[in-house]
């Protein structure tokens, strides 16, 4: 878990590893936003651990002066427990029951602290977006190809709850409410939605949140499908929007770093 606490230091760094693409940045960590323009690098193939190390280092390179020697945040597409990978989404399996972080730590010869990607992006929209403020449960959730979640109890991160894979009647919940599944079964928003309602209502009925947060690429149309949703929990759009996985890597590393400084 993480400490909601404010960070003294100004700049952070963060990495956002996907399957097509990695994107790296200096975090203005009072303000949660980019410090400089981010650089993306098209997701080597195959995605091994050798691949991807090399192209973290080339992109944190690229910010030599600004990036410092502060930790770098880095976020990946999987279950991470004490930085080792327990499984691989959109990534080479080579990854799996690899310690991710002592991989970047060797490569950019500095602390590196690596967090599942969801959980990078709730912990922005904690501390600087949609959830900013909330207290009690919040729980965000990316609704793309599949569908990532991000638990926190009073600002503070519960890693790697993996919410998409709930079964609900009968199949992985991400089968049918995930954004892929509008697009593959070419529904509309309205029949979407019945999908997404029924989701969320189990997830409040599980845990009583006090908040959803909805994110991914499909929350630039919330207006098209939250109003159809009838919740007893508020619900409402992530605001970072794509920034979210850099800023909260980031953060993630300099509130680490704070911590043993």
């Amino acid at each position: 878990m993480t400490k909601a606490r404010t960070v003294q230091r100004g700049r952070g760094f963060g990495i956002d590893i996907g399957g097509s693409g990695i994107k790296g940045a200096p975090v203005d960590l009072r303000a949660g936003s980019f410090a400089a323009d981010r650089v993306r690098i098209p997701t080597p193939t195959p995605s091994t651990p050798e691949a991807v190390a090399r192209v973290v280092g080339q992109i944190v390179r690229t910010f030599r002066r600004s990036s410092g020697r502060r930790p770098i945040g880095v976020t990946f597409p999987a279950v991470i427990q004490h930085g080792v990978a327990r499984t691989a989404a959109n990534v080479d399996k080579a990854w799996i029951g690899v310690d991710v972080d002592a991989v970047f730590t060797e490569e950019l010869r500095r602390p590196v602290h690596v967090v599942n990607d969801a959980d990078a992006a709730g912990l922005a929209e904690a501390r600087y977006g949609a959830a900013r403020g909330v207290s009690g449960i919040v729980i965000v959730c990316t609704l793309g190809t599949g569908i990532g979640t991000a638990l926190l109890l009073d600002g503070r991160l519960v890693p790697n709850t993996e919410l998409g894979h709930l079964e609900i009647d009968g199949m992985d919940a991400e089968v049918r409410a995930a954004e892929s599944a509008r697009e593959r079964d070419d529904l509309s928003w309205e029949e979407w939605a019945k999908h997404v309602q029924r989701y969320f209502t189990v997830l409040e009925d599980l845990f009583w949140p006090d908040l959803f947060v909805v994110g991914g690429g499909v929350s630039k149309k919330h207006e098209k499908f939250l109003p159809l949703l009838h919740l007893r929990t508020p619900i409402v759009p992530a605001s970072l929007r794509n920034g979210a996985g850099i800023v909260g890597a980031a953060l993630l590393a300099a509130e680490i770093g704070d911590a043993h400084a």
